[in-house]
């Protein structure tokens, strides 16, 4: 099974590079984010036409999610109150589309769009870690399910120096700050580990390069799209890659996808090579 993530800074202006894509990588899954499209205007007909069903929780112009998968998903949930039902905060949270999940072959993924947060005295920084522990309480749960999971998103947040192309300059900015970093390790606990650092444990390979300052040309970029895997799910991974060539497009999201593929079983040879196997395409 691949399962990607891709956050593609609105569907419907990228809709040629996704289905492009697609056609390429092959992804079993793909969780997409910021689609900034309301559910009745999200572009279906493409996808479909090219093998996927979508499920979507999306708003105008903002956020926005969705789940692609080429056969159905079971027990879709959208956001953080389809766990904690009685959770106001969680409530609240969840009037920006940012979450949503659905099960595949027994695997529950996890798509997330994380607040960006703006800046360290902004009150966009304040909603980000409070969304980060609403996000603590949701896994909780989600962990006496009983399931396999893989997280997948745009998390906004550089989780260690190496994920960052200067850490002198950046780490304790938005984005790689303490606060933050250490509300993403509670989230992740001792039991989801990034796929990606599985296999490539150096620094030099980004996900995000910002629009301004020729961050693409100059290479000066973030890793900051993670997928994370529950324990179950570790020893049946097989590759990671970004695919940093989506970047170089015309008219780019300012995100690349990134992709793991998981064995049906945990005996499979690692070794097995896939058509794009390659680290940071």
């Amino acid at each position: 099974m691949r399962i990607a993530s891709w956050n593609l800074n609105s569907i419907r202006s990228r809709e040629a590079h996704l289905l492009r894509w697609l056609g390429e990588a092959k992804p079993d899954l793909v969780g997409l984010q910021e689609t900034k499209v309301e559910d009745s205007l999200f572009p279906r007909a493409g996808l479909e036409a090219a093998g996927y069903q979508a499920a979507i929780s999306g708003q105008k112009s903002y956020n926005g999610v969705a789940l692609l998968s080429r056969q159905p998903l079971e027990d879709l949930r959208i956001g953080f109150e389809a766990l904690l039902p009685g959770d106001s905060e969680a409530q609240q949270l969840g009037e920006q589309k940012r979450v949503i999940s659905g099960s595949l072959e027994g695997v529950r993924i996890i798509n997330l769009y994380v607040p960006n947060g703006s800046d360290l005295k902004s009150d966009k920084y304040s909603y980000k870690l409070a969304w980060l522990a609403c996000l603590k309480r949701y896994l909780a749960v989600q962990r006496q399910q009983g399931e396999a999971f893989c997280l997948v998103g745009d998390f906004n947040i550089a989780l260690e120096d190496r994920d960052l192309h200067n850490p002198a300059r950046l780490t304790g900015g938005i984005m790689a700050s303490e606060p933050e970093r250490q509300a993403l390790r509670a989230c992740l606990d001792d039991d989801l580990h990034d796929a990606f650092r599985l296999f490539e444990p150096d620094t030099g390979h980004w996900s995000w390069w910002d629009y301004r300052s020729g961050a693409w040309d100059r290479d000066r970029g973030w890793r900051i799209d993670h997928l994370y895997l529950s324990e179950e799910l570790q020893a049946r991974a097989l590759r990671s890659v970004i695919h940093k060539q989506e970047r170089g497009q015309e008219k780019p999201s300012d995100h690349a996808p990134v992709s793991v593929d998981i064995s049906d079983e945990v005996d499979d040879e690692a070794d097995e090579e896939a058509d794009d196997g390659f680290m940071d395409q």
